[in-house]
């Protein structure tokens, strides 16, 4: 592949919304290579509002999860050959289908096993295999331009970009710089904590004068549980607790998280954005390793921050706890390996744990200077 003949690059990720953010670095490194170059990304619409106002994309192209025939066909046209180089950021089939048809070159991540070792193999020129337990995913993606690297040297700092920020409700003004932030809520039931961890934290911030402010996105099952957080609360903490839960999108959210005084949050997408808004970040994990999938802490210079197993580590401005056991990570989805199944390494994470990482973090972490 000659480096100097790409004029024209399309970016695939198919996935969640955090599989989306950890791409800004390569979309970052991909304008770094090749300047000149109009650089699309290719995602699902429910995602690709985190990447509002990247400066390194030309154009957003958003698709639906479960695309009907007339949008494959619309999708279709509008990328088929229109691209010199599409590099494939998950190695599913869809996303390397939409790879197939928008360029004659591609590369592509891969699992080790016997689903790449077909077609897939056949048609990219490079793949980066996928190791859950030893390399982190930012790494992986920016692996996948190393057939071009020759004679080129980047900076070795590393940094997720979080979305422009938008103006944060009028309300939540006065207090985002002194406030906390919660995510209680994943995308699936093996990465919860417990309601009553959550109680435990917020009732010791409240009694610390420090005011939280619960997020989650705009679904019956995150308002649920923040109903349910709520409900249980003493009446000074309730009165001290914002609910925020479905009324920020992506550019308001990092705006706050970027104010915030700290975020404590499970394993779910608005933990890297609160760790790319450079928020002190407390990090919940389970069963996945954070090896692969821990929050990226900006401006690390290296291709792993974190190690496999520690009940405690933390790398720039991002805590990492980990539940006990010693099955932890796992990188099953919970004990029974489905998604809405218990993950007992989780439940005996207890909240006395999480407040000793606070109180370490506001001793110990020098915050940014908000503006």
């Amino acid at each position: 592949m000659n480096p100097d003949s790409i004029r024209k690059i399309l970016i695939i990720a198919t996935r969640q919304i955090g599989d989306t953010l950890i791409t800004t670095p390569l979309i970052e490194r991909a304008h770094d290579m090749w300047p000149d170059a109009k650089i699309d990304f290719l995602g699902f619409k429910q995602a690709t509002g985190i990447l509002k106002g990247n400066p390194f994309l030309h154009e957003i192209i958003s698709t639906s999860r479960k695309p009907t025939f007339k949008e494959y066909l619309s999708l279709l046209r509008k990328i088929t050959f229109q691209y010199d180089l599409a590099i494939l950021t998950q190695p599913s089939d869809r996303c390397y289908l939409y790879g197939l048809f928008a360029a004659h070159r591609r590369v592509g991540v891969c699992h080790l096993g016997r689903e790449d070792r077909g077609w897939k193999q056949w048609i990219t020129s490079h793949q980066v295999p996928i190791d859950y337990f030893k390399q982190h995913v930012v790494a992986e993606k920016l692996h996948l331009l190393d057939p071009f690297m020759e004679g080129k040297k980047f900076t070795s700092s590393i940094s997720i970009r979080p979305p422009a920020f938008e103006a944060i409700p009028v309300e939540l003004e006065e207090i985002a710089s002194s406030c906390v932030v919660i995510h209680p809520s994943p995308l699936n039931n093996y990465k919860c904590w417990p309601v009553q961890h959550w109680l435990e934290l917020i009732e010791f911030l409240t009694k610390q004068h420090i005011p939280v402010i619960i997020s989650g996105g705009p679904i019956d099952k995150d308002r649920q549980l923040a109903i349910s957080i709520l409900a249980s609360l003493s009446p000074v903490a309730l009165q001290n607790t914002i609910n925020m839960t479905g009324k920020l999108n992506f550019s308001a959210l990092a705006h706050l998280l970027h104010l915030a005084r700290a975020y404590v949050g499970v394993d779910t997408s608005v933990t890297h954005l609160a760790a790319a808004c450079q928020t002190p970040t407390i990090a919940l994990f389970g069963a996945t390793p954070p090896t692969n999938f821990g929050p990226w802490p900006n401006g690390f210079s290296g291709a792993q921050p974190y190690q496999l197993r520690a009940a405690s580590q933390t790398v720039g401005n991002v805590t990492i706890l980990q539940g006990p056991g010693d099955c932890v990570p796992c990188r099953k989805a919970g004990c029974e390996d489905q998604a809405n199944s218990r993950s007992i390494c989780l439940e005996q994470l207890s909240s006395a744990r999480v407040i000793q990482a606070f109180d370490r973090l506001e001793k110990t972490y020098i915050p940014i200077v908000h503006s």
